[in-house]
């Protein structure tokens, strides 16, 4: 089919060009971290799943602060790749490789035990690490693969953690959760996922964004008055490896489509980055920060005091917290 003439024509082509870089322009928020002075010498940041896309380049922004940085990686191989990039790109010696299984319990048991024992102080826990596009699967510990790596693990791993922040305070925990965490639901009574229908497994990931949204609002709440502020962050649409899992035809239109209108990996941590390290952010709590660093409402999902704490309680329940009481 012959195009119409008025899409053959060079002036046609270079408005496309000029909309296209326009739209890249677009995608960066009014706050850059590059621009922000805040110095974390002294202090200690975990970042989970830290070897590619948003967490490396929110370790990498530590670094260069001069904070004692743990990358807590699910691939020794990947994982001690980036921290070595990191040290070279920063000149900062204090950079750690730590491995981490968000989808396994004992492999989070054992990452805190590690910390706890290791480490005096933990300043901020930025809890990246998660997928989309798993198969539907049970973990040998009866978790469904997806709940268990985006929203048990990194729940578990918080409240492991929380006797440390609280003795470090003031400090920072931030969850990556998603723009699409409104179009999830919770089902309190499946909250391990694993009688979950496969026909309505497409929606798991929007279920664990919500689930990581909610508990981050109910933690907040519970973190009041101890010096440990809790926020969640939707980065926004961001080219990163969280497509690995789907076909190669939707990694290829993802990936053209993302090339004019999604940000980039660095672009993407922004949010991250504002919540953990900028005097703007200082003392916000319970809060939701959009992608361009501002505050926004979350879902009414979100708003239900009473939903947020049968979900909390049927999380500890899922992770065993009742038999494993935290140090």
């Amino acid at each position: 089919m012959e195009l119409p003439s008025f899409l053959s024509h060079p002036l046609w082509f270079l408005c496309s060009v000029v909309l296209a870089v326009v739209l890249r322009l677009q995608r960066k928020g009014s706050w850059e971290a590059r621009k922000c002075r805040a110095d974390l010498t002294g202090k200690t940041a975990i970042v989970t799943g830290a070897n590619t896309g948003i967490g490396k380049h929110v370790a990498l922004d530590f670094a260069r602060r001069n904070a004692r940085v743990i990358l807590a990686c699910r691939s020794r191989e990947r994982g001690q790749k980036a921290t070595d990039e990191i040290k070279k790109e920063t000149g900062n010696r204090n950079v750690h490789l730590s491995i981490l299984d968000t989808s396994s319990m004992a492999s989070v048991r054992a990452f805190t035990e590690r910390i706890l024992r290791e480490e005096k102080r933990l300043d901020i826990l930025v809890n990246n690490a998660g997928a989309s596009g798993l198969p539907y699967a049970i973990t040998p510990e009866g978790l469904e693969l997806t709940f268990a790596t985006n929203h048990l693990g990194p729940f578990l791993l918080t409240h492991l953690l929380l006797g440390l922040l609280k003795r470090t305070a003031p400090s920072r925990i931030i969850f990556l959760s998603s723009f699409m965490h409104g179009q999830g639901n919770v089902d309190t009574s499946n909250i391990w996922g694993k009688n979950l229908e496969k026909n309505r497994y497409n929606d798991t990931y929007n279920c664990t964004k919500l689930m990581n949204t909610i508990c981050a609002k109910e933690l907040a709440t519970r973190m009041q008055g101890t010096g440990v502020t809790v926020n969640s962050v939707n980065p926004g649409i961001v080219m990163t490896e969280a497509m690995r899992n789907y076909s190669v035809l939707l990694r290829s239109i993802f990936n053209i489509i993302g090339f004019f209108f999604f940000k980039t990996a660095e672009e993407g941590a922004a949010s991250t980055i504002f919540c953990s390290v900028s005097e703007e952010a200082e003392g916000l709590n319970g809060k939701y920060i959009d992608s361009d660093c501002t505050i926004v409402l979350p879902s009414e999902k979100t708003q239900d005091p009473a939903v947020n704490r049968k979900l909390w309680e049927a999380c500890e329940s899922a992770t065993n917290l009742n038999t494993h009481p935290t140090k």
